[in-house]
């Protein structure tokens, strides 16, 4: 894993969330076929940047775009 490689799983989480809006891990697991590590990976890549807003629930975590 390099850093090159998150961001490239950040564009693909990115995608996803542009596309079909607030999802939770889970779905952006089936969504984007990355493993839940690099899902992981990708959200705080975003988090850092300042794209996404996320929730924790009481079973999963709730992830959007910024905007």
């Amino acid at each position: 894993m390099n850093v090159e490689t998150i961001g490239t799983w950040a564009g693909e989480v990115w995608k996803a969330l542009d596309g079909q809006g607030t999802l939770g891990v889970k779905a952006l697991k089936k969504a984007t076929k990355l493993k839940e590590k690099e899902i992981y990976a990708a959200l705080g890549w975003l988090a850092r940047e300042g794209k996404i807003n996320v929730v924790e629930t009481a079973t999963d975590v709730e992830v959007s775009l910024v905007g």
